[in-house]
């Protein structure tokens, strides 16, 4: 009968050690369990319960496609699916053992035999062989020291050691080759001691005996003692998984099933109740349990750490550092499963308070909150929300730099970031041959939601003139709010200081709300993404494009037409808050190829963009103490393209500003020229 023997020529007592064994490694697994589980307990409500079936579907459909893992990275992401998908089906087989050798024998009943057991055997060699190969390509991956698993702090702080991460990392792989390989091993001794005649249902295994005939020792032996050193050793994992990287096996599926979709594009509102204790997280009790889930849940893979531009730029800032060190304050202060091999302070006096102490203030405000850390997260990490409630902490203390703390006063006296009178918001429009409607007062088809930078910026004023005048010739019916406009609020929320957001949401919604129009678009992505994401929770639910998404709806109704074919090579740097944030990258190409314009991505381009710096407040506040500021490091990346690219061509007034700065200041002038799509627009219809 085509079979095994599990416990082959094993005494009883032997048998029964076993046992006592794996009841006390699950003993403590169960342990370690259940402090990890009392710690998110521990955490306010996150509201993360509905659509639950939904949402474990969805996490299922991540974990079985490796997608996120996959995602730029498709040598990590093949190689961990070798080894998923081996442990997997590896776990199965154990399992089904358990079955037949625990429960069914008592029943007179036997799953592993004949056909079933020879299909059974050469699957679990197969999926054997391929979980050891994903796990040496791993290995031969981080030998490579690729700068993602570079564990050195950001702020290149001495007091914390990363030396125990790297150990967990290697104890973690080393033990699951080695389970693999002494499980062959026991196959293969199985087979040189019996030789079965159905020895070639286990491909592996057999390759593995004929070494066992080569080594000369006794095939008994060498199967009694690597199944014991096998045994431990699984036994010895399954106690060490809720107190090391393996929990990331459990915690990660929990993670992306209550990971919010809508994280960082739409932040949390601070409820009545909270308000009246603080605005920002000031505790650990402060934290909601998908938090203290999202610390638990890092691999340490570091991909945040190398897309972040705050951490390119060289500010002490790196989201994978913000992540671990909460992790480790949650862990020494609520009774939570410290890893075994986490990093260590040895700066015993280190202060609990979290903005400002366990986390710098350096550090939360060099973030520019373009949200790749979030996007490049395989795992459902939500570092932005994270961030942004300890900035309001800082916020509500006033521990700013001077020059972000008077624009925020700028706009709560003025309605903008300029200081300036609310009068003067629409005097761009002065140099104009036509007037432009007043929605407040005149009905209209479209209301432009013009924005700061583009109504009182001398940069930007001349392409607000530019859009007018090309709705103008299209015959669109459209105005303004005028000196009815205010900040719409995008940065101001993410700086922290939400009161000041809730006074521009609501006073912007009462105008809108007044005023005679049927659809917004606006010229700002920041705009774009807090009236279409935010606004509604307050009360504004409008109808909302980005200027690229109606010109080019318009030019699909042969409204808009292009006499001028250009002839342009560019590339197009994608706005964070348009791409990331919005999932829009195609309109902006489609004009800029219905405009006959030659574009050639940079590497980091549409959702994997890379930041101009402005974003998150930066642009109010010093950006002289960064290594290389993140707009001239995306201006030497578009130069890197070669090839005859010398446009480099936004849609953003803020990207507008930033990246001529950075053409002026990387000394590129001459060689890469900032044109933003509306430019174009205007000399392709004739302007």
């Amino acid at each position: 009968m085509e079979t095994r023997e599990i416990f082959r020529n094993f005494p009883f007592l032997m048998q029964m050690a076993f046992y006592v064994i794996a009841i006390g490694s699950m003993a403590v697994f169960a342990y370690g369990f259940f402090r990890r589980y009392k710690k998110y307990r521990q955490g306010r409500d996150a509201e993360r319960f509905n659509n639950i079936i939904a949402r474990f579907a969805k996490a299922a459909a991540i974990m079985a496609s490796n997608r996120t893992i996959f995602k730029r990275d498709w040598y990590a992401g093949f190689a961990h699916s070798l080894i998923m998908w081996g442990f997997v089906i590896l776990l199965i087989g154990t399992g089904l053992v358990a079955l037949d050798h625990d429960f069914l024998r008592f029943f007179d009943v036997q799953l592993l035999k004949g056909p079933f057991y020879l299909g059974f055997s050469a699957v679990l060699d197969i999926f054997g062989l391929l979980f050891i190969i994903g796990l040496v390509m791993m290995m031969v991956r981080r030998k490579s020291k690729p700068a993602q698993l570079d564990y050195t702090r950001a702020d290149k702080s001495e007091t914390i050691s990363r030396k125990g991460y790297s150990t967990d990392d290697m104890i973690f792989m080393w033990l699951l080759l080695l389970i693999g390989i002494t499980g062959f091993v026991i196959e293969g001794a199985r087979i040189a001691a019996d030789r079965p005649a159905w020895e070639m249902w286990s491909p592996v295994g057999v390759g593995f005996a004929s070494l066992v005939d080569m080594s000369g020792i006794s095939a008994n032996n060498v199967h009694m003692y690597t199944w014991w050193f096998h045994a431990v050793m699984v036994m010895f994992f399954i106690a060490y998984i809720p107190y090391s990287k393996a929990m990331h096996m459990l915690v990660d599926y929990a993670n992306l099933m209550f990971k919010d979709d809508m994280a960082a594009i739409k932040l949390p509102r601070v409820s009545e109740e909270r308000q009246e204790v603080a605005m920002g997280y000031q505790k650990v009790e402060d934290f909601t349990w998908k938090e203290l889930l999202d610390f638990d849940a890092c691999t340490k893979c570091g991909r945040c750490h190398v897309s972040c531009p705050a951490q390119n730029a060289g500010t002490p800032l790196s989201p994978r550092d913000i992540i671990l060190d909460l992790r480790t304050l949650v862990d020494g202060s609520s009774g939570g499963v410290a890893e075994w091999f986490g990093q260590s302070d040895s700066n015993e006096k280190k202060p609990k308070k979290l903005a400002g102490g366990v986390i710098s203030k350096e550090a939360l405000w060099s973030c520019t909150s373009c949200m790749a850390c979030v996007e490049a997260c395989p795992v459902g990490i939500e570092h932005l929300t994270t961030i942004v409630n300890l900035r309001r902490d800082l916020v509500e203390e006033g521990d700013m730099e001077d020059m972000l703390q008077d624009t925020l006063a700028n706009i709560g006296d003025y309605g903008n970031s300029f200081g300036q009178s609310e009068r003067m918001r629409a005097k761009w429009t002065s140099g104009l041959d036509f007037k432009i409607k007043d929605v407040r007062k005149e009905e209209a088809d479209f209301l432009w939601f013009v924005g700061d930078y583009a109504s009182y910026d001398a940069r930007i004023q001349g392409l607000s003139r530019k859009m007018a005048s090309i709705f103008n010739k299209m015959g669109i019916d459209f105005g303004i709010l005028y000196d009815g406009e205010k900040n719409a609020g995008n940065d101001v929320r993410r700086v922290g200081e939400e009161g000041l957001y809730e006074m521009l949401a609501e006073d912007n919604i009462e105008v809108l709300n007044k005023a005679k129009f049927k659809e917004i678009f606006t010229t700002d992505p920041h705009s774009y993404n807090t009236i279409k994401n935010e606004y509604p929770e307050f009360g504004g639910d409008y109808s909302i494009y980005h200027y690229t998404g109606l010109l080019i709806r318009l030019f699909n109704e042969g409204k808009l037409k292009f006499p001028n074919q250009l002839n342009y090579k560019v590339t197009y740097h994608d706005p964070c808050y348009l791409g990331r944030y919005n999932g829009e990258v195609e309109a902006p190409r489609l004009l800029l190829e219905a405009m006959g314009v030659t574009m050639v991505d940079m590497p980091r381009c549409k959702e994997n963009s890379f930041c101009c710096g402005a974003g998150g407040g930066r642009i109010w506040m010093d950006d002289s103490k960064m290594d290389t500021r993140p707009s001239e490091i995306r201006i030497e990346e578009a130069l890197g393209i070669g090839d005859g690219v010398d446009h480099f061509i936004v849609a953003c007034p803020k990207d507008y500003a930033m990246f001529t700065d950075a053409v002026k200041t990387s000394g590129s002038e001459g060689k890469m020229h900032v044109k933003d799509i509306i430019e174009l627009v205007d000399e392709a219809m004739g302007g």
